[in-house]
C-alpha cells in the first residue's frame, strides 16, 4: 500500500509537471516553438548541459522522494504529506530540494530540445510553486511542526542553497 501511495503521488505530481504538460507544449505548441535543428555543432553544447542537468534533477527528486518515506514517512504529495519533517541529506542546504529537482529536469528538458515553450512552462512551474510554498505550504509546516520548523526555516533557505549543511 506504501509503494501505491507513492507512485499515485508522483504520478499525479511532479510526472504530470515535469512529462505530461512538456510533452503536450512540444505537440501542441509546434508550429510557433523553437528547437534545435541538426545542422550546426554548437547545439550540442546546450544539450549536453541539458542531458547533465537532466541526470542530476532526477537524481536529487528521486533522493527527496526517498527521504519524504524512510524519514518523513509520508509523500510528497499534499493530500499525504510527510508526519516527521525532513531536515536531513540535501534538506540540510535548502528547503525545497525536490521541487528544484523538478525545476531542474524542466531547464534540461527545455535545453535539450530547444524549446522556448517549455523553458517558459518551467519559469511557470517555479512560480506557481513559489506562491504555493509562501501561501500555504510552509504555514502549514508551521503548524504542523511547530518551533523545529520556525528553527529550520530560519536556518536553511527556501531556494538557493546554503554554503555547509545546517547542523540543527
Amino acid at each position: 500500500m506504501i509503494v501505491v501511495r507513492h507512485l499515485l503521488a508522483i504520478l499525479l505530481c511532479p510526472f504530470l509537471a515535469a512529462v505530461v504538460v512538456p510533452y503536450w507544449l512540444l505537440t501542441s505548441w509546434a508550429d510557433i516553438d523553437t528547437r534545435w535543428g541538426n545542422v550546426s555543432s554548437w547545439e550540442w553544447l546546450p544539450r549536453c548541459v541539458g542531458v547533465g542537468l537532466l541526470a542530476g534533477g532526477v537524481v536529487l527528486f528521486g533522493w527527496c522522494v526517498r527521504l519524504f518515506a524512510q524519514i518523513g514517512q509520508g509523500t510528497l504529495a499534499p493530500w499525504d504529506p510527510t508526519r516527521k519533517l525532513v531536515a536531513v541529506g540535501p534538506y540540510r542546504y535548502v528547503r525545497n530540494p525536490m521541487i528544484s529537482g523538478v525545476f531542474t529536469v524542466l531547464l534540461a528538458l527545455a535545453l535539450i530540445w530547444g524549446s522556448w515553450v517549455v523553458g517558459i512552462w518551467a519559469l511557470l512551474f517555479f512560480a506557481v510553486n513559489h506562491t504555493y510554498f509562501i501561501l500555504s505550504e510552509e504555514p502549514g509546516l508551521e503548524r504542523r511542526f511547530g518551533d523545529s520548523f520556525r528553527r529550520y526555516k530560519a536556518n536553511v533557505p527556501r531556494w538557493i542553497p546554503r554554503s555547509k549543511p545546517w547542523e540543527g
